[in-house]
């Protein structure tokens, strides 16, 4: 994915910069979503989420005419809520320093099961896949569950990341613009949840 903004989203811009309502309900429909599940990623309730975005979308709309239009639409509106989420766990003295999140240890990167990968980060052997007939249906439907269970174990920076690229399609750049993180340490957060959460998928088949 292109870290520019796409040519579809100019005109949206132009029209969010001249003040139309309808633009920026298109963008609430499009992005609140996602917004609340990133948020809720950060901070402990619902309702803190809720002002994580609340803020984030006033932010916007004081921000929009200082778009440079370097990256899409959705990266900086993500990258405004994750300063936001910084701002807030500023705030709190119990969380901890914004910057410690997203340490790894470079010593470990290559330590995670590479075979697993190929020089792009992809499966080189994806899990096997299941059939979509009507009988297994509550299968899948347990699968997707096990998914979620092994992306909530995650740790924040790892479930962060794995998020942004493979739920929301993030690119690997995008992700780091969006968390102010290195290429090294996205490639590595990445790769152990990636490890994570297939090693579930796995346990789970071996199961059935």
């Amino acid at each position: 994915m292109s870290s520019e903004m796409p040519p579809t989203e100019r005109d949206l811009v132009a029209r969010l910069r001249g003040g139309d309502e309808e633009a920026f309900g298109e963008l609430i429909d499009r992005y609140h979503a996602s917004m609340i599940r990133l948020a809720r990623i950060f901070v402990d309730s619902e309702a803190s989420a809720e002002e994580i975005v609340q803020e984030t979308w006033l932010a916007v709309i004081d921000g929009i005419d200082r778009f440079e239009e370097r990256s899409s639409l959705k990266t900086w509106i993500f990258s405004i809520l994750t300063n936001q989420a910084r701002r807030r766990a500023k705030q709190d003295a119990r969380t901890r320093a914004w910057s410690s999140i997203f340490e790894v240890d470079m010593g470990e990167e290559l330590s995670t099961e590479p075979e697993r990968f190929d020089g792009s980060g992809h499966w080189k052997r994806p899990p096997t896949r299941w059939k979509l007939d009507p009988e297994e249906r509550v299968i899948k439907q347990k699968l997707l569950e096990v998914v979620q269970g092994a992306l909530e174990a995650l740790p924040t920076s790892q479930r962060t990341v794995v998020w942004l690229r493979d739920v929301e399609g993030l690119s690997s750049d995008e992700v780091c613009r969006v968390l102010d993180i290195s290429a090294a340490n996205q490639r590595v957060l990445l790769h152990r949840g990636r490890v994570a959460v297939r090693k579930a998928v796995e346990a789970y088949q071996e199961k059935q």
